[in-house]
């Protein structure tokens, strides 16, 4: 084949590349077309399973899973879908337009969610399949045997978290509510007149508004990159052509200095754009506040107000405090202004070898989300009361991990006395460990197992279970000692770190300003001001738990736009998600990163500590215990990040400190129980819309 033949050979894939495209999108719309129609007819009280599936080219079992009252006498009930790992964090725009390092991976959302039926009415619930040991896991990573897992434990050369020596320069922002077309500046507030609200349409008005510029606006209302969602399989494709429709006079931002290929972030509920104009130096950030608090119906007065609010809270412990444009930004940058001067680590602390943290990564998960359904908990729930621990991460930050780990093989601590053993497992260390269940325990698994796909994670519970895995020491020590019976632990290998408090004094920086915007919520005269208050208050809390996330360094996925004529320029390894007549936007892997602030290990600890205190957590001042091992065996409905949802409310103490149990929601029974993620929240608001409805409650 010639130069020629290659080159129109090339023009003939891509051609093809986008009218496979085309097709799908339409296949996509015909599916979701379909399914809306099986829906439909379920309701008509004559329906089968058996007619409408070979009128929709399914099985019995996909009319089934998407009209479960249709399901006949004989049929198996289709599988409960796989919980999937809440988010925990938002994008870190600084360099690279990067999926978030502080977050797990997003899954994308369709654009047009398939309605999920009601469980049937009548009928028994399925018994529930015996789980063996090995099942629907994946295998962990291990640490090689002898020299080659030795030469692991080190740090990376030249590489530390050390003090800044300069200061944030804060950036011009505006707040925008494209829903109502108003527009806040400072003290200055405009009406837009928005018919569209596109990019270009937003950046023309507001510049036309505030002739001076801005650096950064956010979108307090409206969400607009959702505006054609309906037109999209997904919303993450929507949210992309929303960023890369024209926008005359202005180019995607592809970064100053090192800041090279930034590019917008293609996010499908708080993206980043990011514009500069075609003559001139003049850049723009389009953000949603949504990576900072729901903004609940606030107007942009006072989300503005709440903005100064948190400024003002920062600013008594961090004199030169700059809010910047992330909650995880925000975070690693006040923290790394609390960086020792003195002692042993003053030049820094230095990170993990790539070794070790690709290890953390995939062994060491974040919040605990798990839903819990019959048999295990009744058909019917007599009530169902969601428990939020309060900030709950700040309670976990006192004691960190510093210094290069030792490796604590299976036969060292065999070697070790009971003492030695008991505080090696106290201290701050990451286990590989078999774990087996007591053989008449009756309640909710305590230790995360690997499950099929990436970093998901279930918690066996079967009596005499046995599975491999890698946990933290809180959640060790708490299958070993817990209120109702012992769990057997077989320590395989580990990581133990030396006992230090490189978090302690940021989280309690950040705990003061919570304390105090919590109060002036809710004390505060002024309904606006008590309203801006509590969103700073929130800001707050998004600024400690995305500054964890972010020392988490995830492998980095970077996002970019290329216009069409440039195609050639698009990176070789890089995955096309999308494009149109004008823009194709890419993502391509970039593993991690010599990032100077990666410390995997303290994002563990705390995640480990935070599942640990879900089961268990003592309240000293009272000596009372909480937690979901303190209730009976068949009241916890679910388990999401920071909550508990029971079947019967507890009389646990609430002070408003950190940790502390909340009753977040309560819906009276009987109700069926939840089968799936989207029912469960359904409740939950419902039960949060009751609870307030019936007797308003404060915290944050």
């Amino acid at each position: 084949m010639d130069a020629k033949t290659y080159t129109t050979k090339l023009t003939e894939l891509r051609a093809m590349r986008d009218e496979i495209k085309r097709a799908r999108t339409a296949l996509a719309k015909l599916e979701a077309e379909r399914d809306k129609q099986i829906t439909a007819l379920a309701s008509h009280q004559q329906a089968k399973a058996e007619r409408i599936a070979p009128a929709a080219g399914l099985s019995v079992a996909d009319i089934v899973t998407l009209a479960p009252a249709l399901a006949p006498e004989t049929l198996t009930a289709a599988p409960e879908p796989t919980t999937p790992t809440a988010p925990a964090g938002n994008d870190r725009p600084t360099g690279a337009a990067e999926t978030p390092d502080d977050a797990e991976t997003i899954t994308d959302e369709p654009a047009a969610p398939r309605p999920h039926p009601a469980p049937p009415e009548a009928g028994p619930p399925p018994a529930a399949a015996p789980i063996r040991s090995g099942e629907e896991q994946r295998t962990l990573p291990s640490i090689p045997e002898g020299a080659e897992g030795d030469r692991w434990f080190s740090h990376t050369a030249n590489l530390a978290s050390t003090r800044p020596n300069f200061t944030q320069q804060a950036r011009t922002t505006a707040f925008l509510d494209t829903a109502s077309g108003i527009l806040v500046h400072r003290d200055q507030t405009h009406q837009l007149a928005l018919t569209t609200a596109s990019v270009a349409e937003i950046l023309t008005q507001v510049f036309h508004a505030v002739p001076d510029g801005v650096e950064r606006i956010y979108i307090t209302a409206g969400d607009p990159w959702h505006t054609d969602a309906e037109r999209h399989p997904y919303l993450k494709d929507a949210v992309a052509a929303w960023l890369n429709a024209p926008t005359p006079g202005w180019m995607t931002d592809t970064g100053r200095g090192k800041d090279r290929m930034a590019g917008h972030f293609v996010h499908p509920r708080n993206p980043v754009g990011r514009y500069r104009r075609e003559t001139g130096e003049q850049h723009v950030e389009i953000r949603s506040v949504g990576e900072w608090f729901d903004a609940a119906g606030a107007d942009p007065d006072t989300v503005r107000d709440a903005f100064v609010l948190l400024w003002q809270a920062l600013r008594t412990h961090w004199p030169d405090a700059v809010i910047m444009g992330s909650p995880s930004q925000t975070g690693r940058d006040l923290w790394s202004r609390t960086i020792p001067t003195r002692g042993a680590y003053a030049d820094g602390y230095p990170v993990l070898t790539e070794e070790l943290r690709g290890l953390l990564h995939a062994t060491a998960g974040q919040g605990r989300t798990e839903l819990i359904t019959p048999p295990r908990v009744p058909d019917q729930l007599p009530a169902l009361v969601e428990y939020d621990r309060t900030f709950a991460y700040a309670k976990h930050t006192w004691k960190s991990g510093v210094g290069t780990p030792r490796r604590i093989t299976a036969a060292t601590f065999a070697s070790w006395s009971e003492k030695q053993q008991t505080k090696a497992l106290f201290g701050c260390g990451h286990w590989h460990i078999r774990a087996t269940v007591p053989d008449t325990w009756n309640h909710v698994g305590l230790l995360p197992a690997p499950a099929a796909g990436e970093r998901n994670w279930h918690y066996p519970a079967a009596p005499g279970q046995t599975f491999t895995t890698w946990a933290g020491g809180p959640e060790i020590h708490t299958a070993l000692t817990n209120p109702l019976q012992p769990w057997k632990i077989e320590i395989l290998d580990g990581l133990l770190f030396d006992d230090g408090k490189p978090l302690d004094d940021w989280a309690k920086k950040l705990k003061d300003c919570w304390s105090r915007l919590s109060a002036q919520a809710d004390l505060h005269g002024h309904t606006q001001q008590r309203t801006a208050a509590h969103l700073a208050a929130r800001a707050v809390r998004a600024i400690l738990l995305y500054g964890i996330g972010a020392f988490a360094q995830r492998p980095r996925t970077v996002t970019g736009t290329t216009p069409r004529h440039l195609e050639r320029d698009i990176p070789p390894d890089a995955e096309i998600i999308g494009f149109d007549e004008h823009t194709i936007t890419w993502q391509r892997p970039t593993g991690f990163t010599r990032d100077p602030y990666a410390h995997p290990e303290w994002a563990a600890g705390v995640w480990s500590a935070a599942r640990a205190a879900l089961l268990t957590q003592r309240h000293r001042d009272e000596n009372t215990h909480a937690g979901a091992l303190h209730t009976p065996p068949g009241t916890v409905v679910a388990f999401r990040t920071d909550a508990l949802y029971l079947t019967q409310p507890q009389n646990w103490p609430h002070h408003g400190q950190p940790g502390d149990y909340l009753t977040k929601g309560h819906l009276s029974g009987p109700i069926p129980a939840p089968t799936s993620e989207d029912t469960l929240l359904t409740l939950r608001d419902a039960g949060r819309t009751h609870l307030t409805t019936a007797a308003p409650t404060g915290g944050a």
